[in-house]
C-alpha cells in the first residue's frame, strides 16, 4: 500500500537527485548499447553538461540527507546509526568525492586517477537500488516505483555496456591470438 509516511520534500529532494544522477549516467550507456543513437545528438548534448548536471545531482542528494538527518535528528556517531545508513552514507561520499573533483583543475592533476576515481558512480548505482529498496520498503510513496524502475533500466543499461565491452575485447583478443598463430 502507498503511503506518506515521511514529509514528501525529503522524498521529492532524493527522487530530483536520482533523476538528474541518472542523467549523467546515460550519454555513454547510450553511446555504447545504442550506437545509432550518437546520429541525434542526445548523448553528445548530455555530455557537455554532466558535469554540471551531477554537481546538481549532488546537492538534491545533500539536501534529501539534511532534512533526513534533521528530521530523525541521527547521530552517526553511533554505530548502530552508522550502520543502518551505510548505503546512503556511503553513496552520499561518492558523490561528494565526485562532486569535488567536477572540475578542470581536477582533471589536470589527478590525471588518469581522475577518471579511476569517476568510475565509483558505477558502484554508487547498485548502492543506490539498495538503498532505495531498504529505505522505503513497507512505506512506499508514489514516487518510490517510479525511481526503481528508473535506477533499475539504467543499471541494466549498465550491465548491457559492460557485456558489450566484454564481447568486444573478447572478439580483439581472439583475433590478435589468431594472427599471432599465422
Amino acid at each position: 500500500m502507498l503511503t506518506m509516511d515521511m514529509p514528501l520534500s525529503v522524498n521529492i529532494l532524493g527522487f530530483i537527485s536520482l533523476m538528474t544522477y541518472v542523467i549523467t549516467l546515460i550519454p555513454t550507456n547510450l553511446k555504447i548499447v545504442f550506437p545509432h543513437t550518437k546520429e541525434t545528438g542526445i548523448p553528445q548534448f548530455l555530455l557537455k553538461y554532466r558535469r554540471s548536471i551531477g554537481i546538481i545531482a549532488f546537492f538534491f542528494a545533500l539536501g534529501h540527507s539534511f532534512l533526513l538527518v534533521k528530521k530523525r535528528n541521527l547521530d552517526f556517531l553511533d554505530l548502530k546509526t552508522f550502520w543502518i545508513y551505510i548505503q546512503g552514507i556511503t553513496t552520499l561520499t561518492i558523490f561528494s568525492l565526485l562532486a569535488i573533483t567536477s572540475n578542470n583543475w581536477s582533471i589536470k592533476k589527478l590525471k588518469r586517477n581522475w577518471k579511476k576515481l569517476h568510475q565509483m558512480t558505477y558502484f554508487a548505482i547498485f548502492l543506490l537500488i539498495w538503498h532505495i529498496l531498504d529505505k522505503m520498503s513497507g512505506h512506499w510513496t508514489y514516487l518510490t516505483p517510479i525511481g526503481i524502475a528508473i535506477i533499475t533500466g539504467i543499471t541494466i543499461l549498465f550491465l548491457i555496456r559492460l557485456w558489450i565491452i566484454y564481447q568486444d575485447t573478447t572478439t580483439k583478443n581472439k583475433r590478435k591470438i589468431t594472427k599471432l598463430n599465422n
